[in-house]
């Protein structure tokens, strides 16, 4: 503790000022990064090598552009004018990091870091800190940095969720704000698991928290952390604007039920870089009430895929646009890239672009269902739908591990359009022979696409 002390103030000289923020999210990817290039060679060479672009004038005629990601250089209050951050360590407050309740202790740590200008609320190495649900909430005074160096987990006893089984740990109604550090968020999520109705369907249905929750945030920066078994939903952004999240592992067994990697909603401007995720359900999924989203140098497997969706649930009107994926290593997933839409909502997903992805072994590579039914029980047919547009797949190679890899199953009341694939090479295992589906779409084929399209 000693060391991080004398280290961490001449650290966020650099770090904690939003005018080097804004160059960590002009630059590129650091090779330093713990994700190193040469564990995913199929992502980070062949992919590449072989990219083909749909034309400019093909993407102005359907209305797509590059979404217009923000940059923490516009921020007009640089914070470099502070000469230090003040240090709040939750040791100081009571915190043992020895599996005792720390709770308290970390509430009293950040009311310190809140009203502090700026601070750096620091979780110390080689320790482990028991939470119950906990909930860092702003305005703060000031830019705050969290430096998460050790290991936080959540409490065992599922009592302790009986007021709200949203969260755990929600961070609220902040401005300014970095989390970072190279440490572990442990959901421990294997007593909730046991008691999910996807495992026994003996029981009732309920909700799960959500192990880390940013909720109206603007300005943030979420980096270099380790999220691993959460009770649900492992990352989650509600109501966010400019978001920064990169070098992210998040893990889970592929049994765990609906362990979402990381969950957009209701989200802007966000970009998510660099990241590992395997769990037991979507890789990264977007939702309703987002836009500008850009995913890039992803790798996910195992679990469910990238998902637009699920949209139109309960006869709701959802909204999703301007999003890509490009640069992707997708492995062992039970989908690809998929939009999935309820019948019977209504409202759009349009302007998406999946670009330079790899697949291996992947059923249902790529996917639009816009008759998803996540129920036990048959849905009926509904002459409503999210109406699905102006989506690009380019670039896209690898293995099927389902016959079809290509699969549409579009409205009939509120058909696909505007659907283009350019440059698409899906196989079978051993190079065997797979094939496309469509039902109720309208789109196009630019230079070599397998299998052969049914437009």
């Amino acid at each position: 503790m000693g060391l991080e002390r004398h280290l961490l103030p001449l650290l966020m000289l650099c770090c904690c000022s939003y005018s080097c923020y804004g160059n960590f999210l002009e630059g590129p990817l650091s090779e330093a990064s713990p994700y190193d290039k040469s564990a995913y060679p199929t992502y980070f060479g062949t992919i590449n090598e072989d990219a083909g672009e749909v034309g400019e004038e093909f993407a102005t005629s359907i209305g797509y552009g590059e979404p217009q990601l923000f940059s923490f250089k516009q921020l007009d209050h640089v914070e470099s004018r502070y000469s230090s951050p003040i240090m709040v360590n939750v040791d100081d407050f009571g915190a043992k990091g020895d599996g005792s309740d720390d709770t308290q202790a970390f509430v009293k740590a950040w009311e310190k870091a809140c009203s502090s200008a700026p601070s750096v609320l620091v979780i110390s190495k080689s320790k482990n800190y028991l939470l119950k649900p906990i909930t860092f909430s702003g305005p703060c005074k000031s830019s705050v940095t969290v430096m998460i160096y050790g290991t936080i987990e959540a409490s065992s006893d599922r009592s302790d969720w009986n007021r709200d089984r949203r969260y755990w740990i929600n961070f609220k109604n902040i401005q300014n704000l970095r989390v970072d550090g190279a440490g572990t968020i442990n959901g421990n999520g294997e007593i909730w698991w046991k008691n999910s109705c996807k495992i026994n369907k003996a029981f009732t249905c309920t909700q799960a928290p959500t192990a880390l929750t940013f909720s109206s945030c603007m300005n943030l920066i979420v980096n270099n952390l380790s999220i691993k078994d959460s009770q649900q939903i492992h990352l989650s952004f509600e109501r966010c604007t400019n978001v920064q999240a990169s070098n992210l592992k998040v893990t889970a067994p592929e049994t765990s039920p609906n362990t979402d990697g990381i969950h957009i909603t209701n989200t802007q401007n966000i970009q998510i870089t660099n990241c590992v995720i395997g769990t037991g359900d979507d890789c990264i999924s977007i939702v309703s009430g987002s836009q500008n989203v850009k995913a890039t140098g992803i790798t996910c497997g195992p679990g469910h895929g990238i998902s637009i969706g699920s949209l139109g649930s309960g006869n709701s009107e959802d909204h999703v646009s301007q999003v890509i994926v490009d640069g992707a290593n997708i492995v062992g997933t039970t989908n690809g890239v998929r939009i999935k839409t309820w019948q019977g909502g209504s409202g759009s997903a349009s302007n998406i672009k999946f670009q330079n992805i790899a697949m291996r072994n992947v059923a249902n590579p790529i996917i639009i269902d816009q008759n998803y039914c996540d129920s036990n029980k048959a849905c009926p047919e509904k002459n409503t739908a999210v109406a699905v547009s102006n989506v690009v797949y380019n670039n896209i190679k690898g293995t099927s591990a389902s016959n079809v890899a290509v699969e549409f199953d579009c409205s009939k009341s509120f058909p696909c359009h505007g659907i283009v694939l350019n440059n698409i090479n899906l196989v079978g295992s051993g190079g065997k022979t797979t094939t496309s589906s469509c039902k109720n779409v309208n789109g196009n084929a630019i230079g070599n696409v397998f299998p052969r399209p049914c437009f």
